[in-house]
């Protein structure tokens, strides 16, 4: 079998993290078969539609390298890959199930339909549509149509009997036609449905197997029925787990951020991105959690899918994204530094950025960093010229205001005509005058940490110092030694 799957996102929204997953399953799976990868844009549902919510997905799949050979924007040999540009053949699929008695016109209105599913509320009876309109007679339809009233498509449901499928992950599964309802094929504006659409391109794009997310499992009977009807061979079908949060319910915005555009704007690599989405319903094995692309490739047969529902652990997140961080060169990790800087830094800090003085801080914050979106928090100081110092925090525990003064104004003299300015040199000195002031260096090195960068905790003294350079680090300390002046002692 020639593997050819599809991610057919609907544009109403942000990408979610878990049609995100669908997608890398189904891109790693073309890649591991030597198949291929679809994009199909699903914008039947056109009251829905959110502006920049298409190219928001594409974005999305380009962060995390998947790319697709056959889509919106590359073309292929089935193209239009955008539904709203395909409604002919949706047309002629509702035609021929109407003409060869698989499919009826119904003429309810909202009102009628909203009137049958309250009664049914009261009933305590599932809701679902009566079938008022299944056997018409012909001259019924007419006084409809001479009325103007624009009619859908119902699919004719079987009353009787089952409808069975297999799902490569469940097994056999077998539904009673009698649970099933007559869903709407086609709108009364000329839209499709999802079922009706989807399953007409998935056939004439020749898709082996739909890899989706199993709330879509309740839909698949309905599926079944069309492909019967219309006398399509179904695909492979696949219903992966769903994403749960930390507290075991469906993953959703009150357990943080849901869109991929979140977690790239947070400062996640797509490396690790791609890296943790893959484990939420896939493993190697029992121990194995870092994967390189090509490793993920390499070992993703179907069969080592899961059928339970995975958990989304943004701690687990945060140390993988941190392992991947500590992996890039210093040069790599200060280019994809610059534009969180660029964006998060405060409107005082000039623009653009000198590359070469960003580089010189990386080494310093290296191993410290979870996130991307964590470095300007991490590192303003480094660009701010003016520091505002809270006293508590210069004097620490352990000193008085006349005591780090004191340290303050013994550092200055012995730092300013010092050679060379380097984190060796400015280490040996410092230490020497902890000494003459009889201080520990721990109270000494904190007050000069604060003055230098108006933190507790900073990266490391010495070498924050050699990157400030001389008369930064000069102008710090007196004024960090002007702000204790105001100090009562």
């Amino acid at each position: 079998m020639t593997v050819r799957v599809r991610y057919a996102p609907s544009p109403t929204g942000e990408p979610h993290v878990g049609n995100i997953r669908a997608a890398l399953f189904n891109w790693l799976y073309a890649r591991h078969r030597g198949g291929r990868f679809i994009v199909r844009i699903e914008d039947t549902d056109q009251a829905r539609l959110v502006p920049g919510a298409t190219e928001a997905i594409l974005n999305g799949l380009r962060w995390l390298g998947l790319d697709w050979d056959e889509g919106p924007d590359v073309g292929g040999p089935y193209a239009p890959y955008i539904q709203s540009q395909r409604l002919s053949r949706y047309q002629e699929a509702a035609d021929r199930l109407l003409a060869e008695g698989h499919a009826y016109r119904c003429y309810c209105s909202p009102e009628r339909l909203e009137q049958v599913r309250a009664e049914q509320a009261r009933r305590k009876e599932p809701p679902r549509y009566d079938r008022h309109c299944r056997d018409l007679t012909d001259a019924q339809r007419a006084d409809y149509a001479e009325r103007g009233v624009a009619p859908v498509v119902r699919l004719r449901t079987p009353l009787e009997g089952q409808t069975a499928f297999h799902d490569y992950l469940r097994g056999n599964i077998v539904v009673d036609n009698s649970t099933l309802d007559d869903f709407v094929l086609l709108k009364s504006d000329g839209f499709p449905t999802y079922h009706l659409a989807n399953v007409v391109d998935d056939h004439l794009m020749d898709i082996s197997h739909v890899m989706r997310g199993d709330e879509w499992l309740p839909s698949t009977p309905r599926h079944v029925l069309l492909y019967e009807a219309l006398g399509f061979a179904p695909p492979v079908f696949v219903h992966l787990p769903l994403i749960l949060g930390t507290d075991r319910t469906k993953l959703s915005k009150r357990h943080g951020a849901t869109s991929i555009t979140e977690y790239r704007e947070r400062g996640y690599l797509a490396e690790a991105m791609m890296n943790f989405l893959a484990l939420l319903g896939w493993a190697y094995d029992e121990k194995t959690e870092l994967f390189t692309r090509a490793e993920l490739i390499r070992y993703f047969p179907l069969e080592r899918l899961g059928k339970t529902p995975a958990v989304f652990n943004p701690e687990k997140l945060d140390w993988m994204n941190g392992v991947y961080i500590r992996r890039l060169a210093a040069d790599d990790l200060a280019a994809r530094l610059v534009p969180f800087l660029e964006r998060d830094l405060p409107p005082q800090v000039p623009r653009p950025l000198d590359a070469t003085y960003v580089a010189a801080i990386v080494p310093l914050i290296h191993d410290r960093l979870k996130r991307l979106g964590e470095v300007a928090e991490l590192t303003d100081f480094f660009f701010l010229e003016e520091l505002a110092y809270e006293t508590r925090l210069l004097l620490g525990k352990d000193l008085t205001a006349d005591l780090a003064g004191r340290a303050l104004e013994t550092t200055l003299p012995a730092l300013e005509g010092l050679e060379p300015w380097d984190a060796p040199t400015l280490e040996r000195v410092i230490r020497g005058l902890a000494e003459d002031l009889g201080m520990k260096t721990g109270p000494y090195f904190g007050v000069l940490r604060v003055a230098v960068t108006g933190k507790t905790a900073a990266p490391p003294l010495f070498q924050t110092m050699a990157v400030l350079g001389r008369a930064r680090t000069l102008k710090r300390l007196h004024d960090a030694r002007a702000a204790l002046l105001n100090v009562a002692v």
